[in-house]
């Protein structure tokens, strides 16, 4: 099994102790990691919180597996200025956008079997001049999928995907269209069918509107954007019911009749998924030629340099990146 390539994330957050623990938890578990980083402050991070994790800089990520049971393998990204936890520097927004490029590079090349990204701060890259929504935008143009991208999140009880991500809840309903909810679905059909042996998976499109827009009375967009959508949708075969409503469909009863929800916007999506498992959701992105996850959190600030970090999300992203490596690559 090729290692998973993991990046640096935000040098301010959280991300290097989670990359620490993610070691110490996998390293006698037959999974390798290589970690594209700054091992100096890797190395220094771990002596600050006493977690014993040896740094071993490698050369090339197939150098990881012989290496992984006794020291962490750091393919160098090295910071232009020390991080401050909780304080994000733009002066090393290079290295953080770097780390991912690598890490993309690396998977299209097949030196990795996978990508997992540690939790970035889109608004201190910004500052820097980084132009793309997020990591799953970024990702698409790095690999040539750009508008092929679909965002997933995955947990033990619930996949959901928005159709809408990063916008606004007036944009996002502003720029809801049928075509962009037939896109989602069929890439989200495919990637299930490919990367997580559904032959058959059962779609949940839910409605916008409270009680689907109670025939009109509450909203139109249910007849006028989202029955066309499932009609297009069924009359290529694909296994589709909705619109649900939106306060009912995640319900443990209605979460039995269907393999993933596929939501109107942003938190539609991610509020019942992180209710219902905030520790072990993954952030998938389908459509890309390579696999990427991501755990489901933020840069977490507030407690960065803390040791109190739980990596249960990020070890349950790495553990989904080599399932999905598998499946794609056998």
């Amino acid at each position: 099994m090729r290692p998973i390539a993991l990046t640096m994330g935000d040098p301010a957050g959280i991300g290097g102790e989670l990359t620490l623990r993610a070691w110490l938890a996998l390293r006698g578990r037959g999974q390798t990691l290589v970690a594209l980083d700054d091992p100096e402050r890797l190395a220094a991070l771990a002596r600050t919180l006493g977690l014993d994790v040896p740094i071993r800089l490698v050369n090339r990520a197939a150098d990881a597996t012989s290496i992984f049971a006794d020291a962490l393998p750091v393919l160098p990204v090295r910071l232009a200025e020390p991080a401050i936890h909780g304080k994000p520097n733009p002066a090393n927004a290079a290295a953080i956008v770097a780390s991912i490029e690598r890490a993309a590079a690396l998977c299209l090349t097949g030196e990795t079997g996978a990508m997992v990204t540690n939790p970035i701060n889109k608004a201190a890259l910004y500052q820097a001049g980084f132009h793309y929504p997020g990591h799953t935008e970024f990702l698409a143009a790095l690999t040539g999928a750009a508008g092929q991208q679909i965002m997933m999140l995955v947990s033990p009880h619930l996949r959901v995907v928005p159709v809408t991500v990063h916008a606004s809840l007036r944009a996002s309903i502003a720029m809801l269209t049928t075509k962009m909810i037939v896109d989602a679905a069929r890439t989200t059909a495919a990637a299930l069918g490919r990367d997580f042996g559904l032959a058959t998976p059962r779609l949940a499109i839910a409605g916008l509107n409270p009680h689907a827009g109670e025939q009109g009375a509450l909203g139109d967009e249910e007849t006028t954007l989202i029955q066309p959508a499932i009609n297009t949708l069924r009359a290529e075969g694909i296994d589709v019911t909705g619109p649900w409503p939106p306060d009912t469909m995640f319900t443990p009863a209605a979460r039995q009749r269907y393999d993933v929800a596929i939501c109107m916007y942003h938190d539609q999506a991610l509020i019942p998924l992180k209710t219902l498992d905030m520790d072990h959701g993954v952030n998938v992105t389908l459509g890309l030629p390579i696999a990427r996850t991501s755990p489901d959190h933020g840069t977490a600030y507030d407690i960065a340099g803390k040791g109190v970090a739980d990596p249960s999300s990020l070890i349950a992203a790495i553990a989904l990146a080599a399932d999905l490596a598998r499946s794609r690559n056998g």
